[in-house]
């Protein structure tokens, strides 16, 4: 859903009201590769999510995220200065010490001013800053720098792009618009180094890349969704998503998708899985949210039942802004069965709306 995950709270009745200038997201859309991969400025919100699970050679693992967002704020053409605000752009860092317990997580907010930041289909490039995203071919070159930690990853799609949903639209509420163009590539190869302190580890992992656009804002009496991305040991992933509702049920318009070994995508609805916490939470010491850190996954119609679990629950990004929601977005490790076999895999999980209501659609 990714689309999932900083909704943009951030000025959220200006952007209520401007919504007029900008495009939905309809039914028959025409995707195109690379042309989709960058910017969508018709849109007014969007985002892309690049997350993975890293091994060093002495077996340490690590969780990484790299998020840009992109938020539209106004499309007045009189406005030519490079210091007009067209786009508002964000980005979000962080690095999970899965097996040292530690959690680290950085933003940044910049205009695109004298290329301080953008996303540049000419240049095959997403950036903010010295955070950033340069296609080479079919790989992506990711690079972001912190004084606590960095990273500089290599990733190799495995696996053509999905489109989410039907018909082009991942839909999110009733209505027509009330939808995102949702891709993700759910198999990254990917190798390079990540840097904790003084210490530069050599690692390989997959991860996994989400880019959504959109104008629809999140529906009244829905307050927030638990998204996962999970890579099974078979080859195959499964992406799941469920918006709760302000009155606790799950709003039907929850749903998934399944890539199969060779490629193949099936959508899910809501009737045809079900996301349940387990009982085991974490509670936030900054924003005293309550984050359900155990749950499971079933899946009656392709056999999963699965369970998730992270060794490290303090994967809060506690945002600085008293406009920017807080969220969970951590990395986790998958057990279960599918039919008979036993299944393993590797994955990530956000969870939104769990301090307070949210304000963008995911």
């Amino acid at each position: 859903m990714r689309n999932r995950v900083f909704l943009l709270a951030v000025l959220s009745v200006l952007l209520r009201m401007a919504g007029a200038q900008y495009t939905t997201a309809l039914p028959g859309y025409h995707y195109e590769f690379p042309r989709d991969h960058f910017n969508h400025p018709d849109f007014q919100t969007e985002w892309w999510y690049y997350t993975g699970n890293l091994s060093a050679a002495d077996g340490h693992r690590f969780g990484f995220e790299l998020t840009f967002f992109r938020q539209a704020i106004d499309r007045d053409r009189a406005k030519s200065s490079a210091w007009d605000i067209h786009d508002l752009y964000l980005a979000h860092l962080a690095l999970s010490d899965l097996d040292g317990g530690q959690f680290y997580h950085a933003e940044r907010t910049n205009r695109s001013g004298p290329g301080m930041a953008g996303i540049s289909a000419i240049q095959k490039k997403i950036w903010n800053g010295n955070w950033q995203v340069q296609w080479q071919g079919d790989d992506l070159i990711l690079k972001a720098y912190d004084d606590r930690f960095s990273f500089s990853l290599q990733l190799h799609p495995s696996k053509p792009p999905v489109i989410h949903g039907l018909d082009g639209v991942s839909q999110k509420a009733p209505g027509r618009g009330h939808a995102s163009h949702y891709i993700s590539l759910t198999r990254l190869q990917t190798t390079g180094t990540v840097r904790v302190g003084e210490k530069n580890n050599q690692v390989t992992g997959i991860a996994w890349m989400d880019h959504e656009f959109f104008t629809h804002q999140l529906e009244p009496g829905q307050v927030g969704w638990d998204w996962l991305s999970l890579q099974l040991n078979d080859n195959t992933e499964l992406m799941l998503f469920r918006i709760r509702r302000k009155d606790g049920s799950i709003d039907p318009f929850s749903a998934g998708t399944y890539i199969d070994g060779v490629d193949h995508s099936v959508h899910l609805q809501a009737s045809d899985f079900s996301l349940t916490p387990l009982g085991e939470t974490w509670m936030s010491p900054i924003t005293s949210a309550r984050y359900p850190v155990r749950w499971r996954v079933e899946i009656p119609i392709l056999g999963f039942s699965l369970e998730l679990s992270t060794p490290v629950k303090s994967q809060e990004f506690s945002g600085h802004s008293k406009f920017a929601p807080s969220y969970w977005e951590g990395a986790i490790a998958i057990e279960g069965r599918r039919g008979p076999n036993v299944i393993k895999g590797v994955g990530y999980l956000e969870m939104t709306g769990y301090d307070h209501p949210m304000e963008i659609a995911p």
